[in-house]
This record gives C-alpha cells, sequence and structure tokens, in this order.
C-alpha cells in the first residue's frame, strides 16, 4: 500500500505544489477545501482524494478523520495550509470575523493535528506539518487578526514539537515570510516572489530527514526579502 498524505486547505497554489510533489515522489494524496470545485481538476491530475469539509469546526475534523481512515488508511504526513485574513484598523474590525480568523488560521490547526496525532500515535510515527507566514513574527499594522492566528498556530507547533518529537511525530512550521508567485500567470516572471514549487521542495526534505537531525522551523524567502 502507498504512503499517505493529507493537505488540509488545499487550492491553487502552494497546496498543488506540494500535492503535485509528493504524489511524483509515490505518495497517494487527500485534499480537503471548504469547496472542492476549484480544485477538481488537480485531482483528476494526480488522482487525489477529494475532502470538502470547514476544519475550523471540531465535530467535522472529526468526521474528516473519519472518512480519511477509510479511503486512505494510515496518513504518514498531514500539512495545514488555512488561514483567514480580515484587514483592517482595530477600531473598524468586525469581532465575528475576527474570530473567524483565528478560527480558520490557528484554532482549526489545534483540531487537525490532535486528530492526527491520535492516530500517529498508534502507529508510532507521523509528521505534522503548519504553513505559517510572515506574520508567524512580525505583526503588520492593520493586520491583527491575522497576526494573532498566525502567532498562534506557530506558537501551537513550538509546543507540538517538544510534546511529540520524543514520541516520534515530527512537527515542522514553515514559515513563508514573501508573497508567493502565481504561476499560472505566464507573465510572472518577479524574482522577488516565492516560487510555490520551490517551497513544495523545501517541505519534502523536512519530510524525508532523519530523525536525529529534525527541523522543528524553517524560514523561507526570496533573495530581495528584508528580514
Amino acid at each position: 500500500m502507498k504512503n499517505s498524505i493529507l493537505i488540509v486547505g488545499a487550492g491553487k497554489g502552494l497546496s498543488s505544489s506540494l500535492a503535485r510533489i509528493f504524489y511524483s515522489n509515490g505518495y497517494k494524496i487527500g485534499l480537503v477545501a471548504r469547496n472542492i470545485n476549484k480544485i477538481k481538476h488537480l485531482s483528476s491530475e494526480i488522482n487525489a482524494s477529494l475532502f470538502q469539509f470547514d476544519v475550523s469546526k471540531s465535530e467535522n475534523v472529526t468526521r474528516l478523520f473519519e472518512e480519511v481512515d477509510k479511503s486512505l488508511g494510515n496518513l504518514d504526513l498531514v500539512i495545514f495550509n488555512p488561514s483567514r485574513r480580515f484587514p483592517g484598523k482595530i477600531e473598524d474590525l468586525n469581532v465575528i470575523n475576527v474570530k473567524e480568523a483565528i478560527e480558520i488560521t490557528c484554532y482549526a490547526g489545534f483540531l487537525v493535528a490532535q486528530e492526527a496525532t491520535k492516530r500517529m500515535l498508534k502507529l508510532g510515527k507521523g509528521s505534522i506539518f503548519f504553513t505559517g507566514a510572515s506574520a508567524s513574527k512580525k505583526g503588520f499594522a492593520n493586520s491583527s487578526a491575522f497576526a494573532m492566528g498566525k502567532f498562534g498556530l506557530r506558537g501551537l507547533a513550538q509546543s507540538l514539537a517538544r510534546e511529540l518529537h520524543p514520541r516520534n511525530i515530527h512537527i515542522s512550521h514553515f514559515i513563508i515570510d514573501g508573497i508567493i508567485k502565481d504561476k499560472s500567470l505566464s507573465q510572472n516572471t518577479d524574482d522577488n516572489q516565492l516560487d510555490p514549487d520551490e517551497i513544495a521542495k523545501n517541505y519534502l526534505n523536512v519530510f524525508l530527514q532523519e530523525k536525529n537531525c529534525w527541523s522543528s522551523e524553517i524560514e523561507l524567502r526570496p533573495w530581495q526579502e528584508n528580514f
């Protein structure tokens, strides 16, 4: 049986690059999105299993993993990508929107990691990767909701790394410090944007690390990005 990868928060950018590189390396792929219509073309290309769920709800995440158990079997890697932005001045932000942003960007990461961990502990191995952003380290003006979510997700990853590495579950957090290039735009040759295929190579490389040299966090930025 092929090894299996679950990508949560799948879309046309980084998630597609991740799905393709792991598929090309022999893995079965599961893709999770709130709207699976936008990734059906990718599913056809790599024969991926599709799961339509809002993972910010605990009952949905429970059902998701029950379906994954039946469709994909044991998971070697779960990648958590979702995030939600509601930019604006703090005095103008809608409190319901802010709560939604934190639930999708951070709380959902906890829910997904919890279900994945339960299964990986039974197997005695596994990997869970979280996708961060510049906002994981730098809270920008008029971006407080996004910063709270990404700071929280990074804290979750750090805590889980210390808790689960001794139990043979690899946790890593990827800070994507820059704009990801839209490769569907043929005229986009901006060297100051991150190529999603190159980002995906880093995820694969970290996944293949020996456990005597695990990375718990890496930062990726284009060569012109300011620190």
